[in-house]
């Protein structure tokens, strides 16, 4: 069973809180490469929340290459890895985060510690460790 966690009364948009769900799982192998996800219908019940949302949800996981999509298996994990492509997108997100932290005058080694910080969190040895 899925477990998804939806602040209603967050200013994020609910479509990119179910994708964040969802990624975060696949990254803590709380979901697995060929998992099948629920019916776009199935979400929307359990979760409370509008079958478009869930729908929009998808679609970007599956642009992403996180889910793929098929009419007679439905929605279904199966991460395509794209290293490349991927830390060139990380590079553009991390642009503008470094950006913010600069306006704010946050140092590179707050930065440095930030990071760190969110990968032991989650468990993940840093390459020092």
């Amino acid at each position: 069973m899925i477990l998804i966690n939806i602040d209603f009364n967050s200013d994020e948009a609910l479509y990119m809180q179910l994708c964040n769900q969802i990624i975060m799982g696949i990254a803590l192998d709380q979901f697995t490469d060929g998992e099948s996800l629920p019916s776009v219908r199935q979400l929307a019940d359990t979760i409370g929340i509008n079958m478009h949302t869930v729908n929009k949800a998808y679609s970007i996981l599956r642009r992403e290459g996180y889910i793929k999509l098929d009419r007679r298996k439905g929605a279904f994990i199966s991460v395509e890895a794209n290293k490349t492509q991927t830390l060139i997108e990380i590079k553009e997100q991390l642009h503008e985060i470094i950006m913010r932290a600069i306006c704010k005058d946050i140092s590179r080694k707050d930065v440095h510690q930030l990071v760190d910080e969110i990968f032991n969190h989650y468990g993940i040895a840093t390459e020092e460790d």
